[in-house]
């Protein structure tokens, strides 16, 4: 990133910023608790994401819709895959950023947040397009701070809802995090607030790798590991709970990656959605 100095980058890089107790050392990287690797985007590249995309995905999901979109990106970690996603949705070359495109926040709104606030800082400071993707550092998962972030940001366009929402290999931190529980309280929240949702779980593997990696280094296992009753396929579970509890439909699997993730996309049957689809479309 050409906006940090060395000295900055490299102490940010060394940082790693999972939430701690007071005083407490750093964690190592392998042992992430939250999924906030300080490298991420280096060992799963962002085109292995965005490459199974179509082109004009935004024009055939929204032919109609009042601009501009936007859009919600769920542990956006620093930033590197919230940028490419957003160059491919518009479909902007990777020499270009707002300078070249002053008008392309007139399409695209993207909201991106991380639990990770040193993760925020690097993604801030490196983001070509200031003005119209925003990463904040915040827990999606404690409703006394997202309920009226996400409100106040929604209300600076005069909005309730998101038009699209990302969670791109996000779902089995909360899960291992918050339980049962916790995965399906997210799952209903993200799908009441995003008209369509584009989803990449993590395989049941990963779970056990992630556990791996903490016993390793001498750490206790994650709270809920042991007790998940929702396990075995994720992207086939998950699926189930958006379909079933969430009142949502699937529509489309773009494929898996290298790394073996399913890309889905859903979309919301509820009316709450439509409405406001219409009534913008009025105005």
């Amino acid at each position: 990133c050409s906006r940090l100095d060395p000295a900055r980058r490299a102490r940010a890089e060394r940082k790693m910023a999972a939430p701690t107790s007071e005083g407490s050392p750093a964690l190592e990287p392998g042992a992430a608790p939250y999924g906030n690797f300080p490298n991420y985007s280096r060992f799963h590249p962002p085109q292995g994401r965005v490459s199974l995309l179509p082109g004009g995905l935004l024009r055939s999901l929204f032919p109609a819709a009042a601009r501009p979109l936007l859009g919600l990106d769920v542990g956006c970690n620093s930033g590197e895959l919230s940028v490419a996603l957003y160059r491919h949705l518009l479909g902007l070359q990777e020499s270009e950023g707002s300078l070249d495109q002053p008008a392309a926040g007139k399409d695209l709104n993207l909201l991106c947040c991380d639990i990770d606030p040193v993760l925020i800082e690097r993604a801030q400071q490196c983001s070509p397009f200031p003005a119209s993707i925003s990463f904040a550092n915040l827990d999606i998962m404690d409703p006394s701070a997202r309920e009226p972030f996400l409100s106040s940001y929604l209300g600076r366009f005069g909005r309730s809802t998101f038009d699209i929402g990302f969670c791109m290999s996000v779902t089995m931190w909360i899960h291992l995090n918050h339980g049962d529980s916790g995965l399906l309280e997210f799952l209903s929240f993200l799908s009441s607030l995003c008209q369509y949702l584009l989803i990449e779980p993590q395989p049941w593997k990963c779970y056990r790798a992630a556990a791996r990696r903490l016993r390793k280094l001498g750490r206790n296992d994650f709270d809920h590991f042991r007790s998940l009753a929702i396990n075995g396929d994720m992207a086939a579970r998950i699926t189930q709970i958006l379909t079933k509890d969430c009142a949502m439909e699937l529509v489309c699997c773009f494929g898996s990656t290298s790394w073996d993730r399913s890309l889905l996309l859903f979309k919301s049957n509820g009316s709450n959605h439509e409405g406001r689809e219409s009534s913008e479309q009025e105005q």
